[in-house]
């Protein structure tokens, strides 16, 4: 019996140690990633059109986020003008004839229709205002808002330009999720690449960095990320990238060898980026997570800064090579 309680006392305190070291419930975090993934591969087997609606679902959350965490710092964006033109903008991407044109025109038109909305001065409901009180918030940063007296608003211009920042953050950032999806003939190869490597590359950064991390890499941004854990992450990048490769385009190995490295050593790097920059606007703000939807992993931004800011690079890079 003392034996066993022995051993349990020193299993939890292992426990704690790996969810001090990566800075998250672990146990919590691997049953979130497996339903995800599981959800992810369910849509890309049935279909593409489900994988679409995936992500124009993720972002509309991923709004609502970044729409209580701007108010917490006292800015206000148009939730639904947002909203309308993100989902319209991330649709059109995928079903318009011509998807490149379809993402120039509707990202103008949503920075437009969201500049004016921003301007005009609405009223926030209580929904928002019970989330901003729910916040959880650093300390310092709370009591210097909280001193600031109810009354007071941003100005416009500083609305209009968190606003304009949504627009390039969200559903500029997303349609590049959608774009692989539509040219030469390998979605679903394509869609695992697009969300997976991310995905691997945080994983590796963060068993590198809780295990190896001694030298940091921005200690006031981010004090757990490390030049270990950086390493970490595009190894772990270059090795995913060729297990896809290799499933998915056995024919082009002799010649494009070269481009999961390439792949991999992109996304560790901007990956890496993402996450940093996630983290200063997080510092800016003054809060902890971008949410609590995702139980381990904080919000659903929390979850795919990172995905957001590789899309881009990925995108062009299978287009250039012709993958």
């Amino acid at each position: 019996m003392l034996t066993h309680h022995k051993q349990n006392h020193e299993a939890d305190a292992a426990l704690s140690d790996i969810n001090r070291r990566t800075g998250r419930n672990m146990p919590q975090a691997v049953a979130t990633a497996v339903m995800l993934i599981a959800v992810i591969v369910l849509c890309l087997l049935v279909r593409i059109d489900l994988f679409v609606a995936l992500i124009v679902a993720f972002m509309m959350l991923g709004l609502w986020e970044l729409h209580v965490d701007f108010a917490v710092a006292g800015f206000s964006t148009p939730l639904l003008t947002m909203l309308v033109c993100s989902a319209i903008t991330l649709f059109a991407t995928y079903y318009a004839p011509d998807h490149l044109m379809a993402v120039a025109i509707c990202i103008l038109a949503s920075l437009l229709l969201v500049t004016i909305s921003a301007s005009l001065n609405v009223a926030t409901g209580d929904r928002l205002a019970a989330a901003v009180a729910n916040k959880d918030r650093h300390p310092d940063v709370a009591r210097r808002q909280d001193s600031v007296t109810a009354d007071s608003k941003r100005g416009r211009l500083d609305n209009v330009a968190v606003s304009v920042l949504t627009v390039l953050y969200i559903p500029l950032l997303a349609s590049f999720l959608i774009l692989p999806l539509t040219f030469h003939g390998h979605p679903v190869a394509h869609a695992v690449m697009i969300v997976f490597l991310p995905a691997i590359s945080d994983t590796g950064g963060l068993f590198a960095g809780a295990w190896l991390g001694k030298h940091k890499l921005s200690p006031r941004i981010s004090p757990k990320k490390s030049f270990e854990g950086l390493l970490g992450s595009i190894l772990a990048s270059i090795a995913g990238s060729f297990v896809i490769f290799a499933i998915s385009y056995r024919a082009l190995w002799s010649t494009h060898w070269w481009v999961p490295i390439l792949m991999g050593v992109i996304v560790g790097i901007i990956g890496t980026f993402g996450d940093l920059c996630a983290s200063m606007l997080k510092r800016d703000i003054g809060i902890k997570d971008m949410g609590h939807l995702l139980k381990g992993h904080g919000g659903v931004l929390d979850r795919v800064d990172s995905i957001l800011l590789c899309a881009p690079f990925l995108t062009l890079l299978l287009w250039v090579t012709g993958l």
